[in-house]
């Protein structure tokens, strides 16, 4: 018995070959104002930092653990990343914990000229470095928090998905994602869900 391959065309050999680039997934805790500041407290002296403590939940947790399990990379701004950096590498002995110390982390940053936090690298440009981020070889990438740099990556069309917690309470004004600027971004819900502590995860795609 013998077998006849014919050969690919371009177009199909194109589809074959072409490098798959790795998703950017943006995640925030977020407030029925918009805010995105402080959530966990001290990472700014907003009067209300801390919005987020009484919502922790099982349910929330889980989500949280399997969104980082899911991902190969973090991808942070100064502030977030000095914050995370000042925290995580004293917790030990979790599956959470372990795998943010473990993962590569590329913080975006201008000015600061020391990573310590272990496999931390440093990347100066949004447009140009994190776009070479994409087509490097790995899985996904997720950033938390980090509002100024999610900012200037929704501007730069580097955002493959958006995930909010949207959290049932407003605190009146702070650091948002999405600043009054007329320009105009569309989104197609993918997924959404109702946590049982009035939470609404709602995860987003950007659309042309």
């Amino acid at each position: 018995m013998s077998f006849f391959f014919a050969p690919f065309d371009q177009t199909t050999l194109a589809r074959f070959t072409k490098k798959i680039m790795r998703k950017i997934i943006v995640t925030e805790f977020i407030t029925l104002d918009g805010v995105v500041e402080a959530p966990g407290g001290n990472e700014t002296p907003h009067p209300h930092g801390g919005w987020q403590n009484n919502y922790d939940s099982p349910e929330g947790g889980k989500y949280k653990i399997d969104e980082l399990s899911s991902v190969d990379a973090l991808l942070l701004g100064k502030t977030t990343y000095e914050a995370f950096a000042a925290f995580w590498p004293g917790q030990t002995g979790d599956g959470f914990s372990d795998r943010m110390n473990r993962l590569p982390k590329y913080v975006v940053s201008r000015s600061l000229q020391k990573a310590e936090w272990n496999n931390s690298h440093i990347l100066r440009d949004v447009a140009k470095d994190v776009a070479a981020l994409k087509k490097s070889d790995g899985g996904d990438i997720l950033v938390y928090g980090s509002a100024t740099l999610v900012k200037a990556l929704l501007h730069h069309d580097l955002i493959d998905e958006l995930r909010l917690m949207l959290h049932p309470l407003s605190i009146g004004g702070g650091l948002r994602i999405f600043d009054d600027n007329r320009e105009l971004k569309k989104f197609a819900l993918k997924h959404s869900r109702a946590n049982d502590d009035g939470i609404l995860i709602l995860e987003y795609q950007p659309i042309s």
